[in-house]
């Protein structure tokens, strides 16, 4: 079976196939894929076993070229990728083509990032397990004085209730101030966690790139911004991505404050899912917030070639010393260090 390779970002057929495919994700737009580019470098590609007419399947990658690696990525800084592909024989093909790639390109190596496919159906038949984490989602489907009801009662629900009594606000949008803001807490956030901030110029490509599929949530005390949080759109879904806050002011609630409302902005606009993303095994209080949220928690398993080590970050005395480090770097080079090293980490 002939492999074909595409232009996403010229191809109007991969847009066509993601209107219509109903495991199509913002991650798989040309939106993503340009603010990737643009930032990064990254060259996307579709691999489809379509040669002309309307694509029957595709599988969005990234080539990744950076002077540390030479990988293949599908796809970079997303936290699932699902191929659209529902025969078994095409995917076979897709990936025979890509492991012919790395052996005559000299790609260092190959992940694969699926939400969807079963891990014991032997779809990546020949590739490792590589690292696994946990997804949450949210059906919003529902009455919103259902989905408030599944808050957990003695912290997501008593810190809503504490925002509001302390008459905290709420914007959303996408202008250069609210980007302004939500960088400013992230980089508080990435600071307390022994961290540097993504680059801002991928935020400035994420906005122009997305439009009003992203939106920057803000909530503020008396004209104090305190949380934010930065989300994507498409379809029926929503997607958190990124969030940033004030810790001196934690105890407003204002970011269960965000989420709640981010929610009935969402529902108000036929949104009917909100994902929120992975998070690692060993962030136990980053699981327990999502939670907390009534959120359906799965597991997430990435696949490799050739096989990695599964361990995560956060592990041994040269990371935490790392972090160390960095948590005490003016912000200029916190700022740096994070458009250095972020291109080599997708």
């Amino acid at each position: 079976m002939t492999v074909f390779v595409l232009d996403p970002l010229a191809d109007t057929r991969w847009d066509e196939l993601l209107d219509r495919h109903p495991r199509a994700s913002v991650f798989h737009s040309r939106g993503w894929l340009e603010a990737l580019n643009r930032t990064y470098g990254y060259e996307p590609i579709v691999l489809t076993t379509t040669e002309r007419g309307p694509l029957a399947n595709g599988l969005a990658l990234c080539r990744v070229r950076t002077w540390m690696s030479r990988r293949l990525v599908s796809l970079p800084f997303s936290d699932h990728c699902e191929p659209l592909v529902d025969r078994a024989d095409d995917l076979s093909a897709m990936l025979g083509f890509m492991t012919e790639e790395m052996r005559t390109r000299r790609w260092k190596s190959l992940e694969l990032r699926p939400r969807e496919i079963a891990a014991g159906s032997g779809a990546f038949s020949g590739l490792a397990k590589g690292a696994s984490y946990y997804l949450h989602t949210l059906n919003l489907a529902r009455p919103a004085e259902q989905i408030f009801k599944g808050f957990n009662q003695s912290s997501t629900q008593r810190a809503i209730r504490r925002a509001e009594r302390e008459g905290l606000s709420y914007e959303a949008g996408t202008s250069e101030s609210l980007l302004s803001t939500f960088y400013r807490l992230l980089r508080l956030t990435r600071r307390r966690h022994g961290l540097p901030p993504q680059p801002l110029a991928w935020f400035q490509n994420l906005l122009d790139c997305l439009g009003d599929r992203l939106a920057i949530h803000v909530a503020s005390k008396d004209g104090l911004p305190v949380a934010s949080i930065l989300t994507l759109s498409f379809k029926k879904t929503m997607v958190y991505k990124y969030g940033g806050s004030d810790a001196a002011h934690h105890a407003l609630g204002g970011m269960p404050f965000l989420f709640w409302r981010a929610i009935q902005e969402a529902q108000a606009r036929g949104i009917e899912e909100l994902d929120l993303g992975r998070s690692d095994l060993d962030q136990p209080g980053l699981v327990a917030f999502k939670d907390h949220l009534g959120a359906t928690r799965s597991t997430l398993t990435y696949y490799t070639c050739p096989e990695r080590s599964r361990g995560t970050a956060h592990e041994g005395p040269f990371s935490r010393a790392a972090r160390q480090v960095v948590a005490h770097l003016p912000d200029a080079a916190l700022d740096l260090t994070g458009r250095l090293l972020y291109k080599h980490l997708g």
